[in-house]
């Protein structure tokens, strides 16, 4: 066992001496001229494919010769226009706008519900949240909160409205919304409503300032032109005015079924600007997407409350309003770049670099398939070893030499 220790040991010791000594070497490329058309043809064709692949895609599509800003300073105001008759009301911005102007967020309401008269006081739970229905007092806890119903309950089972079951009696704003409320029908005009949404955007690394307003020459041309254009993307590029029909079908949305559900749909304003050009290229492209979840899906849409408060006989009352809408969330993204040396010397000497591939493939197919891979193998790699110098291997010879021709002298010399 002692035997078989020590051959471990100094196999170890070969080997990490063998490790330590290789990694001293030197290695340098050794240049072999290989006469075969197949290899040649390989080797130029991904050759070719490589520097046309760095070339349109570094340099062409990345324009990676070009430093970048990709955190630009952007500014959004926004602003709903439109009136509606609805019945026998008139509905203006005050209206169906939330807010009636705001930043880069604004809804539209497309449908309301109402319940009108609620006043502060008891009245039985809605049947449908948990645990609300009851057969006596006991079933419910006197000052419990559920916070998926409506109020507080006071310890009393009540009969349900006018119906024949009870459920629990809460202290909240009565009557509850699910027992008294109102649906008023879609306000199919919005259909033809604009948003106005206005935005500058700063490349502050280049000093670039941009708007998506037409310019012009006086305030009372830019107020005629905004008066009357309308967003198309090859028309009129420059015009904020987006009706909402328009901002639906780019969505690929139905308006009809927004209006029953209401839904969110994000306006995206992008900024792509090669400055190599006249900054006058400088144009905002805009992409639209449904953001919340699909309508499909119970939780879908987009609705909120408020309420209008007044005095009826000396109590506070208000009148509670659920409001289906279309939410506009406008999300600018922005991207610049001018042509600078350090980036176009790196992403030349990294094409550049690149090329090397090409060696790497055509030696493993010349040293793996091709005919005569083991005479290649031989020529490509060879292993240059330190020799004994000549004057030492002189000098051994001559006193080897000297030693037995002279050898009969030895005997008469005194030592």
């Amino acid at each position: 066992m002692c035997e078989a220790f020590h051959h471990i040991t100094m196999g170890l010791r070969e080997f990490i001496l063998e490790y330590f000594q290789g990694f001293w070497d030197y290695e340098t490329p050794k240049v072999m001229v290989v006469k075969n058309t197949t290899l040649g043809v390989i080797y130029r064709s991904v050759q070719f494919l490589v520097i046309t692949y760095f070339i349109w895609y570094v340099f062409i599509s990345q324009k990676a010769y070009q430093e970048s800003e990709t955190r630009p300073e952007s500014s959004v105001y926004t602003l709903m226009k439109g009136s509606a008759v609805h019945g026998d009301d008139i509905l203006d911005t005050v209206e169906y706008a939330r807010p009636s102007e705001g930043g880069d967020v604004i809804s539209t309401i497309l449908r309301r519900e109402f319940t009108y008269n609620q006043m502060q006081g008891t009245c039985a739970e809605y049947f449908k949240v948990p645990n609300a229905n009851c057969t006596k007092d006991s079933d419910c806890v006197e000052g419990e909160v559920d916070f998926n119903g409506h109020g507080r309950r006071t310890g009393r089972c009540v009969q349900y409205y006018n119906y024949t079951f009870k459920t629990c009696e809460i202290q909240t704003w009565c009557p509850i919304e699910e027992h008294a409320v109102v649906r008023e029908p879609p306000l199919v005009e919005a259909v033809n409503f604009t948003v106005f949404i206005r935005n500058s955007i700063h490349f502050p690394k280049f000093k670039v300032l941009r708007g998506n307003v037409k310019d012009a020459s006086n305030k009372r041309e830019m107020q005629k032109f905004l008066q009357k254009c309308s967003y198309h993307e090859e028309k009129e590029p420059y015009c904020p005015n987006f009706r909402l029909s328009y901002i639906a079908e780019q969505a690929r949305e139905n308006f009809t079924e927004l209006c029953r559900t209401g839904g969110v749909i994000g306006v995206f304003i992008n900024w792509n600007c090669n400055l190599d050009l006249d900054p006058s290229h400088c144009k905002p492209k805009y992409s639209f997407r449904r953001l919340d979840l699909r309508k499909d899906l119970a939780n879908s849409g987009y609705y909120y409350r408020f309420a209008k408060y007044y005095n009826k006989d000396g109590v506070e009352s208000r009148t509670l309003i659920k409001a289906y809408g279309m939410r506009l969330d406008i999300i600018v993204h922005g991207h610049a770049g001018k042509f600078s040396p350090i980036p176009t010397i790196i992403s030349t000497v990294t094409a550049m670099t690149s090329v090397g591939i090409c060696t790497i493939i055509c030696d493993w197919i010349m040293l793996t398939f091709i005919d005569k891979n083991e005479v290649y193998s031989e020529r490509k790699f060879d292993e240059v070893i330190k020799e004994p110098t000549e004057p030492i291997s002189t000098e051994l010879s001559f006193i080897n030499s000297y030693g037995s021709n002279h050898s009969d002298l030895s005997d008469g010399v005194p030592l």
